[in-house]
């Protein structure tokens, strides 16, 4: 593992789990001796993106990260685009709604709205969404790039619960199922109990940048719910879409 990456993972350490974290445990965690731990953290502290309580010596994120997030949103506004997209939608359904983006590392959720009702879905905020596990995950694959939907489909496909798909017929019969509907249906494939429904946010080439999902406990989802929560959910998709590129020439998207 290089520095970078190794310096990477003890940030995304830092965000999970306490806000503040002693170095003992942070090496612990990382699988790397103190003294490796304490110099990537060093380098961190002075880059803006790790700081270090002068009292308790625990260390936590430090602001710098929210400088880049800001620059990075300033270049390609897409939660300012997708926010108020998310909010209306949240109410409009009741129940949580989320928003991935994909990057090299995968499907990354980067908002949520949780339902305010007590049995409720949670989604945890910077969590990685398997693509064949997902409702978020088949939609995306809908509309990926082909080299990208060839390399999920190769595998591998853990299971997470006895309704994951493991299968590569069934995966690719799934994701020509989205497509032709508009929006993915996830039955229980990551969490037992858990329905979901979600839709691609094209990019200007009309391919898939990332994902909106509405999920919903299984005991209060009927199929009259999944219809009308996919017809939600393509409809947020494409209104993000258009916030951010305008919009799509339907031919192209076509061909995607």
């Amino acid at each position: 593992m290089s520095t970078v990456a190794k310096a990477i993972s003890l940030l995304e350490m830092l965000g999970h789990g306490a806000p503040e974290t002693a170095l003992a445990d942070l090496a612990k965690r990382a699988g790397f001796d103190k003294a490796t731990t304490r110099r990537l953290l060093v380098s961190l502290i002075a880059q803006g993106l790790v700081e270090q309580d002068e009292t308790t010596r625990l260390y936590r994120l430090g602001a710098g990260l929210t400088r880049l997030a800001l620059m990075r949103e300033a270049q390609f506004p897409f939660l300012r685009m997708a926010v108020p997209v998310i909010d209306a939608l949240a109410v409009k359904t009741g129940e949580t709604v989320h928003l991935s983006e994909h990057s090299r590392r995968g499907l990354l959720t980067v908002h949520v709205i949780e339902s305010a009702k007590a049995n409720r879905v949670s989604v945890p905020l910077g969590e990685l969404l398997p693509m064949h596990a997902t409702a978020s995950g088949i939609a995306f694959l809908a509309f990926a790039e082909e080299r990208t939907r060839t390399a999920v489909l190769a595998g591998p496909m853990p299971a997470f619960t006895p309704f994951t798909i493991g299968d590569t017929t069934m995966l690719a019969e799934h994701v020509a199922a989205a497509r032709a509907r508009g929006y993915s249906i996830g039955a229980q494939g990551f969490e037992e109990g858990v329905m979901s429904v979600a839709a691609s946010i094209l990019g200007a080439d009309g391919f898939a940048i990332g994902t909106i999902a509405v999920a919903a406990p299984r005991v209060r989802t009927q199929k009259s719910d999944i219809e009308r929560l996919g017809a939600d959910v393509t409809a947020a998709a494409r209104d993000i879409g258009e916030r951010l590129f305008g919009r799509h020439d339907p031919a192209r998207q076509k061909r995607a």
